[in-house]
């Protein structure tokens, strides 16, 4: 993994960390035997994370290393971790049995704000024992890796996916029949493609149960994720048209007549909202940062889905630009292009506004000139082509903002890139990279450049 994927584990666990400190000491109220094993597991991971970051500073060789190959190394570092963790512990385990059974007595003896003092106080010790642990293995392992993991056996991980599958294809195989079991007079089908992505799936059913789930947990969601992103509508409309027909009257004269009938047409329209688009709708920051995290790793089960898109996208090198020692001398893109290299292969999340949740376009550059001297807030992409101003294709600058439209249907702008010169943009694509405006996809979604105020 580069640094780039260094900083990712950083700023994630940062966020995170503080969350589920907070989390830790809501549920120490409520069951205090259960908080006190989860908050020193989750403290575990957070300062693995601390101490993994440490290492990447001393060690920037890591560089040399993509997001995916680093993650499965901390995996096989694991096991020596959990070596070392478990040798640590032997010093202490006498002193936590003895403190855990005493504060089991006075818990039961002592009810209310006196257990949990004891409470708060064994938790201190577990911490510092926690603590003296980790630093006998340093910063070349993190507790990553596990927060990082589908929590999901295989099996259920397969049968969610299959169970989702076979929505899609019970709804494929409705529309193939929709004229053989109506008796419209005319349909018109405009239909998008049944598609979504394992990874995606997955990746949301288990940021909304991060504690673990079963394909029975999980069935009334698979439904409801299903419903929101599939949009079926039928629209009967009814034109009264006129047949010619013949009659005869009563002497035997024939004679043409327009007669009126109902005539109904059937529209029938399939929208495919995009799966990946709804975790930004359904989840709170907490979550949708677990969602991150979780596409950002694949689950650490790339190997499931071997044919998923995400697994080419994700395991292949970032790609950095070296830019002119010129271009560089101008402190203010100097300051720009540093913030944003920081997060080169991020992947992309669709609502996503800062590392803790992973970027989209605009939230990415509106995030990158928010930390670069600018103050103009959440902005999309055509909120900050509001705020720029138009420049001309030669005197666009390194610097500039590059704005395109078309790319998917919207109105306004569509994309937005910071361009760095000579024809390159950084931009959130998936993941997060430098890449060409020159090519013709690009030149034929071009709107304009923009120079930030």
């Amino acid at each position: 993994m580069g640094v780039e994927a260094a900083h990712r584990t950083e700023l994630f666990a940062e966020t995170v960390g503080k969350k589920e400190l907070r989390s830790a000491k809501r549920r120490i109220r409520t069951r205090p035997a259960r908080a006190v094993r989860r908050a020193e597991s989750r403290f575990v991971k957070s300062a693995t994370d601390y101490h993994f970051r440490q290492a990447v500073l001393e060690h920037p060789e890591l560089e040399r290393n993509n997001v995916l190959s680093l993650l499965w190394q901390k995996q096989r570092q694991r096991r020596e971790y959990v070596k070392r963790m478990r040798e640590a512990a032997g010093k202490t385990a006498g002193t936590a049995k003895t403190l855990t059974s005493r504060a089991a007595e006075l818990t039961r003896e002592h009810p209310g704000a006196i257990a949990l003092a004891v409470i708060c106080a064994l938790l201190l010790i577990l911490m510092q024992s926690g603590t003296a642990s980790l630093s006998l293995v340093g910063g070349g392992v993190s507790g990553s890796v596990a927060a990082s993991t589908y929590p999901a056996e295989d099996a259920d991980l397969l049968e969610a996916e299959d169970a989702y599958a076979g929505l899609e294809t019970e709804l494929q195989n409705r529309l193939d029949s929709y004229e053989s079991t109506h008796s419209y007079d005319e349909y018109h089908f405009n239909l998008d493609e049944i598609t979504h992505d394992p990874y995606v799936l997955l990746s949301i059913l288990s940021a909304l149960h991060p504690e673990g789930w079963t394909l029975t947990d999980v069935q009334s969601e698979l439904q409801t994720l299903f419903d929101r992103q599939y949009i079926f509508t039928e629209d009967v409309t009814v034109e009264i048209r006129y047949r010619t027909e013949t009659v005869t009257d009563d002497e035997g004269n024939e004679y043409e007549i327009e007669v009126p009938y109902r005539y109904y047409i059937c529209a029938v329209t399939l929208e495919n909202f995009n799966l990946s688009h709804l975790p930004v709708y359904i989840m709170g920051e907490e979550a949708l940062s677990r969602y991150a995290l979780y596409m950002a790793t694949l689950g650490n089960r790339p190997d499931l889905f071997p044919s998923s898109a995400y697994v080419e996208k994700y395991s292949r090198p970032v790609l950095r630009y070296e830019m002119p020692p010129e271009v560089l001398a101008d402190e203010t893109f100097a300051t720009m292009i540093a913030e944003a290299e920081r997060y080169l292969g991020f992947p992309y999340v669709w609502g996503g506004s800062s590392p803790a949740t992973f970027f989209d376009c605009s939230g990415f550059v509106s995030w990158v000139i928010n930390h670069s001297g600018w103050d103009v807030g959440q902005l999309g992409a055509t909120g900050l082509y509001n705020i720029c101003t138009p420049v001309s294709d030669a005197e666009a600058r390194p610097g500039d903002l590059v704005f395109f439209q078309g790319t998917y249907d919207t109105a306004g702008m569509s994309h937005v890139g910071i361009y760095v010169g000579d024809g390159v943009m950084l931009r959130c694509g998936d993941p997060i990279q430098y890449t060409s405006i020159r090519t013709s996809y690009w030149q034929s979604h071009f709107a304009a450049f923009g120079r930030l105020p």
